[in-house]
């Protein structure tokens, strides 16, 4: 099949055992590449039991059929590994150029194993792939880590992987970093290769993988990169980058401010948006692989204490790190963002647990000696800086910073839980289901914990006719619970072909099922129609769901903290609350789940997932 190498590279970092395998043809059919195909090898492969950490634990690297292709953002890859977060199974994705890299060095799939007994990197240049010492990189950087392993591989045109301090540290939202600060984000990637004792991949490769449309494909693609330069409908985005939600949402309330207890208001999140980042600090643009919205902005600060010359912090960040913590000072948030990318830290979870203590600090649930004298104060600039690093190495009140919200709350107790934001231990990303309903089932059944990068369901809120395609037709008011378990399955549909061609999101804003089928047909030579595409997002969502039900995930999980069902007292989604379990229903219904929230025989059956129904229905 075309559009594939069929190849996949494993490493055993136990046996330093290195081999190429093939494979099948039919899970490209079934399931396309990235995520979907990640997530179909690992229920293969790992028994749901194996603690995140154990040497047992796999940990792969997924490109998709699109990937080193002329189509804008085509250099993403997909991560796929059991969290250490949440316990349950998680794919993540990063932008950037290292996808492209491995993809042309003749591999579909990395998959590592086992723990090295010292310190090491994995170099792959084309056919030579080699483990090395890395006991040289401990302790740097993710920055100085790269530029350490492009000066000494000698290539400028390598790409480097790599984890911070953080990761070496098994932080549990520690993370991974490549390119300029493209991070795969969320769910503990970086203390999963921590715990293998792997430091860094350098990838290079001069390969070109065939695609079968070659000439036809090269023409949408382009003309879908010219859609993406041009189209009005995300013109802000490429003039402001993602901050550029703090400008134009806290009219609707959907940005969280004072740990999701207060309506979001101008005069805190106009000074953390893309327009005074661009009149004041923005140096240039920053674009992925063949992108044409380069959406990612590079600062620069030149004085002051918050100093830097580097990647400025995205929209997520900025609500974490910003209006959650009541911090309004864009250079602040700037700085403390550079710092959580250089020791390797998720900053939603960050920025997430920061506020929840800050919150427990008020209300004298913590105490000045609990937290070794650091005033948790709201609006607190230092504190937002200083515990970066002590989260990264475990150290002071750092070290249960780094825990995150869930563990934070069982530990302190006292109706914490009340307040502590987070779905299945993953910190709540920066959308409010209280202000876009559809949030609410979206968060709540999310794959991997609460995401908005699993079913970006609200951008079909208040549109008409968003995926007629899909038979998603009408015109769903923001503040309505009919067909929003429609909605959320749709999008965490959509979501599942995005991750498994791999593509950005931002990048299919202006794609329809029908461009995302010409796209795979044209790559690989299949005969895709649309509902077999959003079949297939079925199916690998109902492969995920067993995989975290095996994990212990049942109905009673799919929920929403008390603070997200609490009404806010003003702000554009004033008295407003989603009823969760009237959307879950419907959801439950359209995804064909039990009562307790696994996926039925019958479900299965149709989705082609009969193997799948020994393991879950003869234990």
């Amino acid at each position: 099949m075309k559009g594939y190498w069929s190849k996949l590279l494993r490493i055993d970092l136990t046996t330093e055992k290195i081999t190429n395998e093939n494979i099948p043809q039919s899970y490209f059919e079934d399931y396309i590449g990235g995520s979907c195909l990640g997530i179909r090898l690992i229920y293969d492969e790992m028994d749901p039991s194996i603690d995140p950490f154990s040497p047992e634990a796999l940990l792969l690297f997924v490109t998709g059929p699109v990937t080193a292709s002329p189509l804008g953002t085509a250099g993403r890859f997909q991560v796929v590994f059991k969290s250490p977060q949440t316990g349950i199974l998680c794919d993540s994705s990063s932008g950037g150029f290292w996808g492209t890299e491995l993809k042309n060095a003749g591999y579909d799939v990395l998959l590592i194993k086992g723990k090295a007994n010292h310190p090491v990197y994995i170099s792959i240049f084309d056919d030579v792939v080699q483990i090395r010492s890395a006991e040289h990189l401990m302790g740097l950087t993710t920055f100085e880590t790269r530029d350490h392993l492009i000066e000494e591989n000698r290539n400028l045109k390598a790409r480097v992987l790599c984890i911070g301090p953080a990761g070496e540290n098994l932080t549990l939202y520690s993370n991974l970093m490549n390119d300029e600060a493209r991070m795969v984000g969320r769910g503990g990637p970086g203390g999963v290769m921590g715990s293998k004792n792997l430091k860094a991949i350098v990838v290079r490769g001069t390969r070109k993988v065939e695609l079968f449309g070659e000439e036809e494909f090269k023409k949408f693609a382009i003309h879908l990169n010219k859609l993406s330069a041009t189209a009005p409908g995300i013109d802000n985005l490429r003039k402001y980058g993602t901050a550029e939600v703090m400008d134009n949402a806290w009219p609707t309330s959907d940005i969280p401010v004072k740990n999701w207890s207060v309506g979001s208001y101008e005069e805190l999140t106009l000074p953390l948006g893309g327009k005074l980042m661009k009149a004041t600090m923005l140096k240039h643009h920053v674009g992925c692989y063949h992108c044409t919205i380069g959406c990612s902005r590079w600062v620069q600060i030149r004085e002051g204490k918050y100093q830097m010359d580097a990647p400025g912090p995205e929209y997520e960040t900025l609500g974490a790190m910003g209006t959650l913590c009541m911090i309004n000072d864009l250079e602040a948030v700037s700085y403390a963002a550079h710092l959580c990318n250089a020791y390797g830290l998720d900053t939603i979870s960050y920025g997430s647990s920061i506020a929840f203590a800050m919150e427990c600090y008020e209300k004298r649930l913590l105490t000045d000696q609990e937290t070794e004298g650091i005033r948790m104060t709201w609006g607190n600039k230092d504190v937002l800086v200083d515990l970066v690093k002590q989260v990264a190495y475990k150290e002071g009140f750092g070290k249960f910073v780094g825990l995150g919200v869930k563990r934070m709350s069982e530990i302190i107790k006292k109706d914490s839980d009340k307040f502590a934001v987070h779905v299945k231990g993953m910190e709540v990303p920066m959308h409010d289901p209280r202000a876009y309903f559809s949030w609410a089932s979206n968060y709540a059944t999310s794959p991997r914990g609460a995401c908005h990068l699993h079913g970006m369901s609200a951008i079909y809120e208040n549109s008409n006719d968003p995926i007629p395609d899909w038979d998603l037709k009408g015109y769903y008011p923001r503040h309505s619970n009919e067909t929003k378990g429609k909605i959320t399955r749709l999008a965490q549909n959509w979501s599942h072909i995005i991750d498994s061609m791999v593509v950005c999101y931002f990048a299919s804003f202006q794609m329809t099922p029908s461009d995302l089928v010409n796209l795979i047909n044209l790559a690989t030579g299949m005969n895709l129609s649309v509902m077999k595409l959003c079949e297939i997002g079925d199916r690998i969502n109902a492969l995920h769901r067993v995989f975290n039900y095996r994990c212990g995930t049942r109905a009673i999980d799919d929920n929403l903290p008390e603070r997200l069902l609490t009404p806010l007292e003003s702000g554009g989604a004033a008295n407003q609350v989603p009823d969760l379990d009237y959307q879950l229903k419907e959801y439950y219904e359209i995804r064909g789940w039990e009562k307790d929230g696994k996926p039925s025989k019958s479900s299965l059956q149709k989705l082609g997932l009969d193997d799948v129904i020994n393991d879950l229905y003869s234990r």
